[in-house]
């Protein structure tokens, strides 16, 4: 058996970040909460737990300290915040605090704002919060034409469009083209990729190393957008199995392959890639 590692594998800086920072805090303090998963990786969570972070789903249930995931929240948080007496530890992804404040000054502008991404996606979730009124969530290209209605029934002159950090490349580019092919040429067209140099990096590396294998694993949370894109993808191209740990593999079936290929979401733990690969090179 041969494995193929993905060299981009594992962490990117934003969730790396969001880690350390709260591995810090908890080192400071005893009691620190953070609102919503601070990744999407149940072991990243389960190991925070541990140390004694406590994840809540409303600001409510917190107190003196809470950590912002990586994700982002909504805007009316750091007013509630304040108005609790409640100290943020802001470990929102730089990338992601970007996007806020570009949608915050086109809005202002003037401009409705095509978010393209996932509607229940906290990072989207919390983007949208920064849009104002005028702003209409992309998921798919199938869903442009009821956008361009949307944008059309405002009787506006100018669109700004935008993107999740961790969506689909392919899927974005499809959409792109749909908008530019569909919208009107007197509109003031305004577009700014914002997948995140890590997203496209891992889902180029992933289509590369499917094309070079038997199977691959692809290792990272289920709920994670960014290791469900990289699924989507190496099952195109080959057999695939996503797993969250080293307890999911069936390793039996995997001495079929001659020759597999490891790769991990931005989220995934340099352990839990270790110790699937581990593993692996043992069965040999």
């Amino acid at each position: 058996m041969e494995l193929l590692i993905g060299k981009t594998a594992g962490f990117c800086f934003g969730v790396e970040r969001a880690v350390e920072g709260a591995t810090s805090e908890l080192k400071k303090e005893k009691e620190i909460f953070c609102l919503g998963e601070i990744v999407h990786n149940k072991e990243v969570i389960k190991d925070l737990k541990k140390q004694g972070l406590k994840f809540i789903s409303d600001l409510n249930d917190g107190k003196n300290k809470v950590i912002i995931r990586a994700h982002g929240v909504e805007k009316n948080i750091y007013e509630k915040a304040k108005e609790k007496g409640i100290e943020l530890i802001d470990l929102t992804c730089p990338k992601v605090l970007k996007i806020h404040k570009i949608v915050q000054e086109y809005a202002q502008k003037g401009f409705y704002i095509f978010l393209i991404g996932k509607k229940e996606h906290p990072e989207t979730v919390g983007t949208v919060s920064y849009c104002g009124e005028n702003v209409y969530i992309i998921e798919d290209s199938e869903t442009v034409d009821d956008a361009i209605e949307s944008f059309n029934n405002k009787k506006s002159d100018k669109v700004l469009v935008i993107c999740q950090t961790t969506f689909s490349l392919s899927e974005y580019q499809k959409i792109i083209k749909s908008i530019v092919s569909k919208i009107d040429n007197h509109i003031e067209v305004e577009i700014k990729n914002t997948i995140c140099s890590a997203t496209k990096l891992r889902q180029e590396e992933t289509t590369e190393l499917a094309s070079k294998v038997d199977a691959m694993i692809i290792i990272g949370g289920k709920n994670s957008s960014n290791t469900n894109k990289l699924y989507e993808i190496s099952k195109k191209i080959t057999e695939t199995f996503i797993v969250e740990n080293k307890q999911e593999i069936n390793f039996q079936q995997m001495k079929k392959y001659k020759k597999i290929g490891i790769m991990a979401g931005a989220s995934t733990p340099k352990k839990s890639i270790e110790e699937i690969v581990e593993i692996l090179q043992s069965m040999w």
